[in-house]
């Protein structure tokens, strides 16, 4: 994120930010630009609040003192005294925050990137993970409703394994004693798959020889018995989606709430944001359960992660960042997945998303990627997937339509986040296979033509040896893009293959590896230093390897996580299923100015109008709160709800034409402005 000024001169002393900030920083400035966003301005003596969301009509402030509420990638608030005036630019690439004179500005920042800071040590029990549990929600910066924002909830601290607890100071001290208390039986799955629910109520967690699991808030007598597993897994899934919606519509009573459309429901279910918004997290959690599920059901947003993971005791040491994301935890299943069935769930999928006319591509020998070697190809299960808009896999196997998780992707996170600078974004290309030039240079393209909003710096190789492959692996990138071929031994240069598990290590943030059979040398890369990766897991037939290749290359530029980017990606091909992502699925490469990358998806009704279904398809941020930009809808929502609407011709060129999204239309993936052509 950056901010433009005009003739800003720091000062050492600024305003006071009463929020949760990770810095400040104030000087006078008589005109601020930022990135597009939604702003709510408090006016601080009376309380007056103004909003300025995705019109193109311009705020002003009459003199007063306010605090801007600004919703970016990095959540900003903006303190000052005296008249402003707030405006988007035509093409609503920019907002400006005017002052009629340099003016004292104080910026408070608080990143929705958090490292853990400290480490709880505890046995490789039940017991043990219980207590870890209990104690991660010591990284919340407050209670009650306000928790449901990401930005008020820390990263938990770390989990290691050890022969005895121990618990930091700090961890011990910041922990909330919210009265509210979660018993299960004396077994590890029953901790791994409540930890979520138990994160984010701040509840103790203990384990007994009992043989239900139940919720309890002795403070109002409040207790819920679960059912066992594996329904438990389910009804802890239902009632962190309760409890964390209700939130989100109670906290609408708080100073610095957006009134999201989703309040309308609160009449209807006889809540009182105002009353439950000032109780304690026990009589909140008690009323919350007054409501009937049924009655709120068809509103819950869609749920954006889950994780898979089986009940090993290292596996716990992973749960600090799922906790982090909000995951949902289950119990992993799957099954066998035959070669029919794999064909036929392929072609379903592209049935689903594409012309119902379309066939196969008959393959030929030349039409698969060619090589010396044989390809060293994987197995793949069917898993059984539940709540979830993405899923993670951590455990054996490796099933299709998830990520494969690779623990030391979590850690090798933070080395990235820490080192990044304010630099360009670092895009490397290599052709290594003279079959596949198209999508080499179609590919390029692509990233030359983001360079010019993104700070984007492309580089291009052909041709590598094994030791010129090796240095581009163990040096410094953001994203590698190898274009070629991928056999037993290793990725396929001009003098032999290389092997990735041979490197020392590597530097290399992301990465797609568009070859055949390229899944073990990306787990391998992500376990050498990498965050994560789109593989393949057999042979690929080349046009199609173009297809994704360069879809995926834009829908990641533009801020899409890797595992979306990749789903909406094969998307394209008749065998989607062969490509798969390893590591952390959730990583977000770049981000959009807003930080919320949304998908449209486009059908013209029979009276020539068209429905336009929007989602924002954030990874984390499950929470906040986002806007359609179009001047004829002004309702704010909360991230993971699908927002219907309807427009005629005119008025959707007018949006697609601001939009920069993907569209799905009539089962092709366009880009927004490839859209307009098709419409025109």
């Amino acid at each position: 994120m950056s901010i433009d000024t005009d003739a800003w001169e720091t000062v050492e002393s600024g305003y006071d930010i009463q929020r949760p900030l990770d810095g400040t920083v104030s000087g006078r400035v008589s005109e601020l630009r930022l990135p597009p966003a939604l702003v709510k301005a408090t006016e601080l003596e009376s309380g007056e609040e103004y909003k300025h969301g995705g019109d193109a009509e311009s705020l002003d402030l009459p003199s007063g003192e306010y605090l801007l509420n600004v919703t970016l990638n990095i959540k900003t608030y903006v303190r000052f005294s005296g008249p402003a005036t707030i405006w988007k630019n035509d093409d609503y690439t920019e907002m400006s925050i005017s002052f009629p004179e340099p003016t004292l500005v104080t910026f408070g920042f608080r990143s929705h990137h958090d490292e853990p800071v400290d480490t709880i040590t505890v046995p490789p029990t039940p017991e043990g993970v219980a207590t870890a549990v209990t104690y991660s929600s010591s990284s919340h910066k407050t209670t009650g409703a306000d928790k449901s924002y990401p930005t008020l909830r820390g990263h938990p601290p770390r989990i290691e394994l050890g022969s005895e607890t121990d618990i930091p100071d700090p961890v011990s001290e910041e922990r909330f004693d919210t009265g509210i208390e979660i018993v299960v039986p004396d077994r590890l799955e029953y901790v791994l798959v409540v930890a979520p629910l138990a994160y984010y109520l701040q509840a103790e967690v203990t384990v007994a020889d009992r043989q239900f699991p139940i919720l309890r808030a002795p403070e109002t007598g409040f207790e819920h018995e679960f059912a066992l597993l594996p329904e438990f897994q389910h009804e802890v899934a239902e009632t962190l989606r309760r409890v964390f919606f209700l939130d989100c519509l109670v906290r609408t009573a708080g100073q610095y709430s957006w009134n999201v459309a989703e309040t309308s429901l609160l009449e209807e279910i006889d809540v009182d944001a105002g009353k439950l918004y000032e109780r304690t997290p026990a009589e909140q959690l008690t009323g919350y359960f007054d409501v009937a599920y049924e009655r709120i059901d068809g509103e819950l947003p869609e749920w954006h992660l889950a994780m898979h993971v089986e009940p090993r005791s290292e596996n716990a040491t992973c749960l600090p960042y799922y906790l982090d994301d909000l995951s949902l935890v289950y119990l992993p299943e799957s099954t066998d997945l035959e070669k029919d069935q794999l064909l036929n769930k392929s072609i379903d999928d592209f049935y689903r998303a594409g012309d119902p006319q379309a066939h196969p591509p008959k393959a030929t020998a030349d039409t698969f990627r060619r090589g010396p070697g044989p390809v060293q190809s994987v197995d793949r299960r069917d898993p059984v997937l539940h709540e979830g808009q993405v899923n993670g896999w951590l455990a054996d196997g490796v099933p299709i339509d998830v990520f494969k998780a690779v623990p030391e992707a979590y850690e090798n996170k933070f080395e990235y986040l820490n080192d990044s600078d304010d630099g360009d974004i670092d895009v490397t290309l290599i052709l290594n296979d003279e079959e596949m030039v198209d999508e080499h240079e179609e590919v390029a393209e692509i990233y030359e033509e983001r360079a010019e909003e993104l700070p984007i710096d492309v580089t291009v190789h052909e041709h590598l040896t094994k030791a010129e492959l090796a240095a581009v692996l163990e040096s410094s990138h953001d994203f590698v893009h190898y274009i070629g071929h991928c056999e037993e031994d290793g990725l396929r240069c001009t003098n032999g293959n290389l092997a990735v598990s041979t490197l020392e290590d590597s530097s290399v943030q992301t990465f797609f590896l568009n070859a055949c059979g390229s899944y073990y040398e990306g787990r391998d890369l992500v376990k050498k230093g990498s965050v994560a990766g789109a593989v393949t897991f057999t042979k690929v037939l080349n046009k199609q390897a173009a297809k994704v290749g360069v879809a995926f290359a834009r829908l990641l530029i533009n801020g899409f996580s890797i595992d979306l980017a990749l789903r909406f990606a094969r998307r394209r091909i008749m065998m989607g299923k062969d490509y798969a992502v390893v590591g952390d699925g959730t990583h977000v490469l770049t981000q959009t100015e807003n930080r919320y990358p949304i998908f449209l998806t486009i059908d013209q009704r029979d009276d020539g109008k068209f429905d336009l279904i929007t989602e924002h398809r954030p990874a984390d941020t499950n929470g906040t709160v986002c806007q359609i930009y179009h001047e004829n809808y002004t309702e704010y929502h909360l991230q993971g709800t699908k927002v219907h609407l309807t427009m005629n011709e005119d008025d959707l060129l007018m949006f697609l034409d601001r939009a920069e999204s993907p569209v799905l239309y009539d089962g092709e993936l366009y880009w927004s402005e490839e859209m307009k052509d098709v419409l025109s």
